[in-house]
């Protein structure tokens, strides 16, 4: 009776899996678990590391091979080859006196922070605007968008892209500029789209001055905002260390200014200027600054709040 039964329970199986169906009562992976589980790895990569193999792409590779000169950052997981988290991808770019990278748009949100130069401007959708060590700009999705370099020094900063998520989502749309460039532009100062880094020391101040003396801070950067990226800027003191915490979101953790260690799940990572700090979803995380510091979060929390997924906890 027993073997009639397994042999009756085998040929129901076959049966089903030969149709691409699992059994739910038997499944060789649970589809449920009690919490995230930890997939992506904590990691740093270092810009000083990173900045002198921009410098020698930069001899090598022109704006003609690639119309972005670029370096992603992808997490060290097993089997991952391009997200720096789960839904974030994050690279160095520099662009060198007298390069002008095309026009293009797509339906990935963008942003990037500059580190180092002037002389450089981008346009988003006919507006320009100069980008200025410490300035964040964004560039939201299927917005016409280009880079060019009049000055005298080469330039470098960061982006940050929601590709990851469009990649599993699969609403991907990309298209060149017809005519490489946009021929419409007009010059401004200010824009929406641009987060000046002279704004943002204003800001801090505000709210030191609301807070009070040695409290670690955090702004929010607005109004402008990208539908799946939320922004906040970080400001530490020397010796002070943000309050631990534990969060759906994931997070990048740009290095603005200043030097520190990150500690994520007990282990700590050292960080200093341009440097990139990926912080998984669920991974208790704390930043302690040992010169004065600013750090940018770049997160994904707009898209779990949206979707009712956003928790936090103090670990």
């Amino acid at each position: 009776m027993r073997a009639d039964r397994e042999a009756a329970l085998t040929a129901l199986y076959s049966d089903f899996t030969a149709l691409n169906m699992e059994g739910g009562w038997h499944r060789r992976f649970p589809a449920l678990w009690p919490e995230p589980r930890r997939n992506f790895l904590p990691h740093v990569w270092h810009y000083a590391d990173v900045k002198p193999i921009l410098d020698r792409a930069g001899e090598l590779i022109d704006t003609q091979q690639a119309e972005r000169r670029n370096l992603t950052m992808f997490n060290p997981v097993e089997g991952n080859i391009y997200s720096t988290v789960r839904t974030i991808v994050a690279a160095y770019q520099m662009i060198r006196p007298g390069e002008t990278a095309r026009a293009h748009r797509h339906t990935p949100n963008a942003l990037r922070l500059i580190l180092e130069g002037h002389g450089t401007s981008t346009v988003v959708d006919g507006k320009q605007v100069e980008m200025r060590p410490g300035d964040v700009l964004l560039t939201p999705n299927w917005a016409w968008h280009s880079h060019s370099n009049d000055g005298a020094e080469q330039c470098y900063w960061m982006d940050f892209l929601d590709v990851p998520l469009v990649h599993l989502l699969e609403p991907m749309f990309y298209e060149p500029h017809p005519d490489g460039l946009e021929q419409a532009v007009e010059q401004l100062e200010q824009a929406p789209i641009a987060f000046r880094w002279e704004d943002t020391l204003a800001h801090f101040e505000a709210e030191q001055a609301r807070l009070g003396p040695n409290v670690p801070l955090t702004i929010e950067l607005g109004p402008a905002q990208l539908d799946t990226i939320a922004l906040h800027m970080l400001r530490i003191g020397a010796g002070q260390t943000t309050a631990p915490v534990q969060t759906t979101a994931n997070a990048v953790f740009a290095v603005v200014q200043g030097n520190g260690v990150a500690e994520i799940d007990g282990e700590r990572h050292p960080w200093s200027f341009g440097d990139t700090i990926a912080v998984p979803a669920w991974r208790a995380h704390s930043i302690h600054a040992q010169s004065d510091a600013v750090l940018l979060r770049v997160s994904d929390e707009p898209v779990m709040r949206k979707l009712g997924w956003l928790r936090s906890r103090q670990p």
